[in-house]
């Protein structure tokens, strides 16, 4: 598996200046377990996981998929929810030499199918059941349509279940010593196998993303390290800190923070499977944990929930914000509310960190803006105003290469489809996505500067401002509108809340749509072509217009 993109002497760079190493990505879990190989790695469902325990069982899982067949360079996919499993199969393919490659466990039938036979899957593991879904009946289902996939590993099952269980295949491992821990040239090549690089692909993730079409975004060993040593850097973490991670580990940023950096730091991760404010709140609280990067509606739960006042959270240093728009407000309430530094950051499966603030930066500069390159990370707008972003940890390119030339240019920059200012002070702010400019009468509107003011009003719990067709003006603007628990929303309310706010008249919502939730992606991003399709439709029950 290669990819091939406009390097604009990307890997020249990032070698010369050291961003990129030899470094493998599961070498840290094995060092650490050699070092400290009694302390605890993963806090999950209640157990603790040591350094010692966890390595083994990566190795283990590694040697039971080479013992089913499994090459350096093909893809392990799995759909699991935040368990150790997770981590373990992650890590075991990537130690094997094969590819990584976590689906969301929401996927169903018809995004799976589509990412299994587009990467040529040739082993997923599922749960046995997760929230009432029967995941191995999906993949039954859907087998005939993925000719690559040989091996289908159950966690959960029960042993007369009759399907291959993964303490089964775990058990089918050999314990294969820590030989290629560490750098890149001490890699195994015993069995004829050549031994591994930082330059190989480790992670196939599909993007989440706003769209309705999953991309497959290749990530190395070097760009992944660097991104998580910039993370490192800039916050100042340490051993001393311990991880949360109520993220899908399915998406870039659990893969990244939840099963990666806490091995490189030597620290602990605590998992949640199942999102709950209250139970976040007891495990920060039972475990003193630090450092948390998600997406807004789990900083939005926290800071919220009434149990809040009654737990001890003041473990927390930094609360890194991103996956989806951050409303300022939010910023400047759960900094009060947390006690600790609360952030806006900005990235994306392709350049998974580009900017973000810390405890250094002004509380209104974190509330304000997405933050300041981080790292090695380069920013610049082009002529239309979208950002273009590249770095170290920028990925090497689509599974289906023929994304990559609308995606790159010519100079290797990544063409991120946000808009964006960045002020005197190098400071990003995205101001909405290209297609989120709704074209008034020939006039450009942000829906994100709407968003902003409309979150800020009390009976609104979440709102995305979508265009509208309309035969004479080409669009208007469509407010969707989550009303808070006991309120009601009119279209009058919110456009004299605006008003009041001096907000220009061809800014105002001419249609509201009332819901109970918005459609939102695994990372939390509203998955804006779901309204645009709504707003389409003509009109529903819970809408007024004017």
């Amino acid at each position: 598996m290669k990819a091939t993109v406009p390097d604009g002497g990307r890997a020249r760079r990032s070698t010369e200046a050291g961003h990129w190493t030899d470094d493998l990505v599961d070498a840290h879990l094995a060092a650490v377990a050699g070092r400290t190989p009694d302390a605890v790695a993963v806090v999950d469902r209640g157990r603790h996981w040591t350094y010692r325990e966890l390595d083994d069982a990566v190795d283990r899982f590694a040697s039971a998929l080479r013992g089913r067949g499994v090459r350096p360079g093909e893809v392990v996919s799995w759909l699991l929810p935040n368990w150790t499993e997770a981590i373990v199969v992650h890590l075991a393919a990537i130690r094997l030499g094969a590819v990584s490659n976590p689906i969301i466990p929401i996927y169903r039938h018809r995004e799976t199918a589509f990412i299994l036979r587009q990467a040529a899957s040739t082993v997923v593991v599922v749960p046995h059941l997760f929230r009432g879904f029967d995941y191995p009946g999906m993949v039954d289902g859907i087998r005939a349509e993925v000719p690559a996939l040989h091996t289908v590993v159950v966690v959960g099952a029960g042993p007369d279940d009759g399907r291959l269980r993964f303490e089964d295949l775990l058990a089918e491992g050999r314990d294969e010593g820590r030989a290629d821990e560490g750098r890149a040239d001490e890699g195994r090549a015993d069995e004829g196998r050549a031994p591994r690089t930082a330059a190989d692909i480790a992670l196939l993730l599909y993007t989440s993303g706003t769209t309705s079409a999953p991309k497959g975004v290749l990530h190395s060993h070097r760009t992944l390290e660097h991104e998580n040593r910039s993370m490192i850097e800039f916050f100042g973490l340490t051993a001393a800190d311990v991880v949360f991670m109520p993220s899908p580990v399915g998406h870039i940023i659990g893969v990244l923070y939840g099963m990666q950096l806490p091995f490189m730091l030597g620290t602990t991760v605590v998992l949640l499977d199942v999102w709950e404010p209250g139970r976040a709140l007891d495990l920060i609280e039972e475990h003193r944990c630090s450092f948390v990067v998600a997406a807004t509606p789990f900083l939005h739960g926290l800071v919220h929930h009434p149990s809040l006042p009654q737990h001890d959270v003041s473990s927390l240093r930094v609360f890194a914000c991103g996956g989806a728009d951050v409303p300022p407000e939010l910023v400047r309430s759960a900094t009060t509310a947390l006690g600790c530094t609360v952030s806006r950051g900005y990235g994306s499966t392709e350049h998974p960190t580009a900017t973000s603030s810390n405890a250094t930066d002004p509380v209104e500069k974190r509330a304000q803006t997405d933050g300041r390159t981080i790292g090695a990370a380069e920013v610049r707008l082009s002529a239309d105003g979208e950002l273009e972003v590249r770095g170290p940890e920028l990925f090497l390119g689509y599974l289906d290469a023929a994304l990559d030339a609308d995606a790159f240019t010519v100079d290797g920059w990544f063409r991120t489809g946000d808009l964006a200012r960045i002020d005197a002070d190098g400071y990003v702010q995205i101001v909405g996505r290209k297609k989120d400019i709704i074209i008034r009468g020939g006039e450009n509107i942000s829906a994100r500067e709407i968003e902003d003011q409309l979150f800020e009003h009390p009976a609104v719990a979440d709102v995305a401002v979508v265009s509208t067709p309309d035969p004479v003006l080409g669009e208007r603007v469509c407010a969707v509108v989550v009303p808070a628990a006991g309120e009601s929303v009119t279209l009058p309310a919110i456009v004299a809340w605006l008003t009041e706010r001096r907000t220009a008249r061809q800014k105002l919502p001419e249609r509201l749509i009332l819901l109970d939730e918005l459609p939102r992606n695994p990372s939390g991003k509203v998955q804006k072509f779901r309204l645009r399709d709504l707003a389409r439709a003509g009109r529903t029950p819970t809408e007024v217009t004017r």
